[in-house]
């Protein structure tokens, strides 16, 4: 149980994370770059979670 809380969590703050990129003053490019490095270290995350590494 305390896994899939975990994983909840996690999910929930990438979403958070997302959400505050898209309403800093970036410039588009700046902006796609921080949004993929946000989603791949948020799989990573949940890789980790779900024991894969």
């Amino acid at each position: 149980m305390s896994v899939l809380i975990s994983i909840l969590i996690t999910f929930l703050v990438i979403i958070l994370v997302l959400w505050l990129v898209q309403r800093l003053p970036l410039d588009a490019r700046m902006r796609q770059i921080v949004q993929v490095i946000v989603i791949i270290i948020g799989i990573i995350s949940l890789l980790r979670y779900l024991a894969v590494f």
